[in-house]
């Protein structure tokens, strides 16, 4: 078989997880294919107790990369070592993060989306079990879009209704330093202008060098993707506290159709391909979505997200 058996799972119970999930494990290992787990810490040692066999990976979880642009590259380099190896199905489950987790979902909801191009190449049957006890409704109707097949406790794979019918995810949660008045706002400004106003704004935050860096670079980036791709008006906003720095760029635009924006690089554009992953690769948070004042980039830099 090739090409990427995307399924996901929904379990109320440890038991019902054990029950969709040890069958996966196992029949990977039947086969003698490549068995990966990247699960969190609770479903990994639940894996371990239930599982003798030893011949299963254990992966880090999504959860213990801060971005899932890294995540991506990560997982692709390893698929791609078992795909060259001649595996010929590599079976992998893993949780991926939400708010239950005590993350945002927007770019991980965008991981989901996106996987599905980003490991079409590989020979890979992909389950992602999600727990409705701490999942939030919101991302529960996102997951069944992005993914082809839902898995059952009783072991029946049925086809998702829902994936792939063209509904936008759900929206981008505003940062909670965002029910301030901005501290910069600026109307089609030039990227120039945006990072003079930005070093200047983030003067007394308590940011690392980097961190203050990746700030500047951001708001010019997304500025330039705005002017350069999207629909006047376009405009920037800024806030801040003591440690930690959200900006966000607006226009009238619907933003990239392509769901890998930002989460892989490429050059197939002029500015809006790698200059955008590079801000999936330093930024703490980056969400990307529509609204009712338009299409949205926000950015945060420091603190917690």
């Amino acid at each position: 078989m090739t090409g990427f058996f995307h399924e996901t799972a929904f379990y109320g119970s440890d038991d019902d997880f054990l029950a969709i999930a040890v069958p996966f494990v196992e029949g990977g290992l039947r086969a003698g294919q490549p068995t990966l787990v990247a699960c969190a810490e609770k479903n990994t040692a639940l894996l371990r107790d239930a599982l003798s066999d030893d011949a299963v990976t254990y992966l880090p979880g999504a959860d213990q990369y801060a971005r899932p642009a890294e995540a991506i590259a990560s997982y692709r380099a390893i698929f791609g070592e078992h795909a060259e190896a001649g595996a010929t199905r590599i079976h992998a489950i893993g949780d991926v993060p939400h708010p239950g987790f005590g993350v945002p979902w927007d770019w991980w909801g965008r991981y989901e989306n996106a996987v599905n191009q980003a490991y079409a190449e590989f020979p890979l049957w992909g389950l992602c079990p999600y727990d409705t006890r701490i999942t939030p409704p919101e991302v529960l109707t996102d997951v069944v879009r992005t993914h082809e097949y839902i898995a059952t406790a009783s072991g029946e794979h049925l086809p998702s209704p829902e994936f792939g019918d063209g509904l936008p995810l759900s929206a981008p949660v505003p940062d909670v330093l965002e029910q301030a008045p901005p501290q910069v706002c600026l109307v089609d400004p030039t990227p120039a202008a945006v990072r003079e106003a930005v070093s200047a704004a983030i003067a007394g935050v308590r940011l690392s060098e980097d961190g203050a860096h990746d700030v500047v670079y951001a708001a010019s980036e997304i500025v330039t993707n705005g002017l350069s791709h999207g629909v006047a008006p376009v405009r920037f906003r800024l806030w801040t506290d003591d440690s930690r720095v959200v900006v966000t760029v607006t226009d009238r635009g619907s933003g990239p159709a392509d769901p890998l924006a930002g989460l892989m690089p490429t050059t197939a554009t002029r500015s809006a391909g790698l200059g955008l992953w590079i801000l999936h690769r330093t930024c703490d948070y980056v969400s990307m979505g529509r609204d009712e004042d338009g299409f949205t980039v926000r950015v945060s830099v420091g603190g917690h997200t």
